[in-house]
């Protein structure tokens, strides 16, 4: 059963490394800005948006054009959050090798 304790060692440490990870990504900022500088947001890591900053000039510009560029950015800034989250979850989680799981 020594195999068994040597696992379940394992699996606690990955699970502290995750635990240390989410907090991580919690304090991580990614900054996104698209329109040329019109939209302005900050999401964390973890995918909470923090902030979104317009500028007055460009919510002049036709509602389409404006609402199809916030979109755009709140799109890009997911999908790097998305990104940055499991690139750092697979570091955590590669260092752990348990037999049988892939």
């Amino acid at each position: 059963m020594a195999g068994v304790g040597k696992l379940l060692k394992q699996a606690q440490k990955m699970q502290k490394s995750i635990e240390s990870l989410q907090t991580q990504m919690e304090a991580k900022e990614i900054d996104v800005t698209t329109g040329g500088g019109a939209v302005k947001l900050k999401i964390n890591g973890a995918g909470k948006f923090l902030s979104l900053q317009l500028d007055p000039e460009f919510l002049k510009e036709d509602a389409k054009l404006v609402s199809d560029t916030l979109l755009a950015a709140i799109q890009d800034a997911a999908k790097q959050a998305k990104e940055f989250n499991d690139a750092e979850m697979q570091k955590v989680t590669s260092a752990f090798q348990m037999p049988g799981m892939f």
